[in-house]
């Protein structure tokens, strides 16, 4: 079985690759024969930031080649669900401070808390996954353990 991912994030992984195949690889490529017409390559600073971006950007096209190849994408559904599942929305109530938090669980490739995106394979997602709207999931951190009150399971459009 492949790394699980929504459709929006393989989109965004393509689109990243044809970014970097076809903007940021030439335009680097034209950077470095500028630096070249420089002079003295030993000393020119400009050569040698082109020519790391060069392997920054190598390295990228390659990360990302290997992330689609082993990306299985899961379609995700619309409306309301019963229970958490892989693309689910939930909202969530911290049962001691009553803050409400709301995450969407994705792949681990697409995770981004700032946004609201958590891996299932994160220990409130694995807590999570399963469970119903009134369930309260414990989930073990550093700091402690914190349970959460599920509030609500739905689909983002």
């Amino acid at each position: 079985m492949g790394t699980p991912i929504t459709k929006k994030g393989f989109d965004a992984l393509r689109t990243e690759l044809e970014r970097l195949r076809k903007v940021d690889r030439p335009q680097n490529i034209q950077d470095i024969a500028e630096a070249r017409e420089h002079g003295d390559l030993r000393e020119n600073a400009e050569y040698t930031a082109a020519k790391e971006r060069q392997q920054f950007i190598d390295a990228r096209i390659s990360e990302v080649e290997r992330k689609l190849g082993e990306a299985q994408v899961i379609e995700v559904g619309s409306g309301t669900s019963d229970t958490v599942v892989f693309g689910t929305t939930v909202r969530l109530m911290d049962v001691e401070s009553e803050d409400a938090k709301t995450y969407t669980l994705v792949g681990q490739e697409e995770a981004d808390v700032k946004s609201g995106s958590i891996s299932v394979q994160s220990p409130l997602g694995r807590a999570l996954i399963g469970h119903r709207v009134g369930d309260v999931v414990q989930v073990h951190r550093p700091a402690g353990m914190i349970e959460y009150e599920i509030q609500e399971i739905f689909f983002q459009e």
